[in-house]
């Protein structure tokens, strides 16, 4: 008897101290204290960002109660927030290997004048002009890449040159002084058209049923090999909560929130879905291929990555490539919110807007942490401060101020988590 039991407790000491965890079957109550765990030893993922951006739509709501919350006003802040979005959204990338891409807003500018005097001067459609800005914005970052990591010269200084370079070529391209008009139907509508208020409840519709099955097959496919899994009801509740948010933007968008009744103004912007399909893609990336695992442990410890049989050199040389690609698509957003080109365009805080947002988000100036939700979230937060300090008539200075407050916030969390990471071993 007593040698069965001393059996049975050592399978269980080599189960724990071997894969045990990968085969942990968590109930509700265990998952929230695994949770709760992660985030007591550092791992706060979006927690802040989540946090913050409840607390300025409760404040912003508080103090206009009658222009935050309308739909008007949810209409502008979600085309304010898509420039600054998918520029954060290409610096993750850059961010998760603990490196910093300072000229990924002038790379966003050069490539929407590429775009800009393609249709107005070459007479090109604008699908040629999309294509060229976006191979523009990859060939920028091949050359920062190639600049990091072949020749080894630190990014910082790397992408400080180009900042200062690729605005002059913007201005060689536009002129000083001068502007070029964007007038082309596709190209204006990404941000300031709406789609039909149809089309959107069908694509939410379908956006919520494909999250909730893959959800779902997610956790069937851990069951069925025995690997660990959230409990059931986790899952089900995790795509409620995004059916229900997705029904409720859609609801919010398409109603009428023309100032006169003559007209009618209702649906989603454009822009919204595209800047959500870049989110799918690069979450995709970054969570279920070989390539984003890469990655990560790029970031996390270069020399183990290649020690490992990573190809170290071409990640770093993608990433860069990934987001400049990234930059030319905001700056064709950006091109479209303004219906031209200028050239000073993708220069001053486009920048300072896109990293603070993906930090605000959650990722890691250290590298090895992030996502491409975070993107996301930092771009709403920055985007709501604008806005709601906007709606209060508040000087240019207290925007800066509170902007960079959040900022540095949200920096101060991120070192001391990681910190907490350190002391806790995980």
């Amino acid at each position: 008897m007593s040698t069965d039991m001393s059996k049975g407790s050592a399978a269980v000491t080599l189960a724990d101290s071997d894969f045990a965890v990968d085969r942990k079957t968590h109930d509700v109550r265990s998952a929230a204290l695994d949770y709760w765990s992660r985030v007591r030893a550092g791992d706060l993922g979006a927690l802040p960002a989540i946090f913050g951006m409840v607390a300025l739509v409760v404040l912003f709501t508080a103090l206009r109660p009658d222009t935050f919350l309308s739909e008007r006003n949810i209409a502008n802040l979600s085309t304010q927030a898509l420039q600054v979005t998918v520029l954060a959204m290409g610096l993750v990338f850059v961010l998760l290997l603990g490196e910093i891409d300072l000229s990924a807003g002038v790379a966003s500018g050069v490539s929407a004048a590429v775009m800009a005097k393609l249709i107005v001067q070459a007479d090109q459609p604008w699908y040629v002009a999309v294509i060229a800005a976006i191979a523009v914005g990859i060939v920028i970052g091949a050359v920062i890449g190639w600049l990091v990591a072949v020749v080894r010269i630190p990014s910082f200084v790397v992408t400080l040159a180009l900042f200062l370079g690729l605005q002059g070529i913007t201005l060689r391209l536009i002129g000083e002084g001068g502007t070029v008009p964007v007038r082309d139907e596709v190209i204006v509508a990404l941000a300031n058209k709406n789609m039909p208020v149809w089309l959107g409840w069908v694509m939410a519709g379908v956006c919520a049923v494909v999250y909730a099955a893959l959800q779902l097959r997610r956790w069937q496919q851990q069951r069925a090999r025995g690997l660990a899994s959230r409990p059931l009801e986790l899952v089900v509740a995790q795509a409620a909560v995004v059916a229900a948010a997705l029904l409720f933007g859609t609801y919010v968008l398409s109603q009428d929130r023309a100032p006169s009744p003559a007209i009618t103004l209702a649906g989603i912007p454009w822009g919204v879905p595209l800047v959500g399909v870049l989110l799918i893609v690069c979450t995709f990336v970054l969570g279920r291929t070989a390539y984003g695992r890469h990655i990560y442990a790029v970031g996390g410890n270069a020399e183990a990555a290649r020690r490992a049989g990573i190809n170290v050199v071409r990640i770093r040389m993608s990433v860069f490539m990934i987001c400049s690609g990234m930059a030319a698509v905001s700056g064709i957003l950006a091109a479209s919110r303004l219906n031209s080109v200028t050239p000073d365009a993708g220069a001053g805080n486009t920048l300072l807007l896109g990293v603070g947002a993906a930090v605000i988000g959650g990722t890691s100036l250290f590298g090895g942490r992030g996502k491409a939700r975070d993107a996301v979230l930092g771009g709403l937060v920055v985007s709501i401060i604008a806005n709601g300090l906007g709606l209060l008539g508040a000087k240019a200075y207290a925007n800066w101020l509170i902007t960079g407050s959040v900022l540095l916030l949200a920096a101060s969390i991120d070192a001391l988590a990681r910190r907490r990471r350190a002391t806790t071993g995980r």
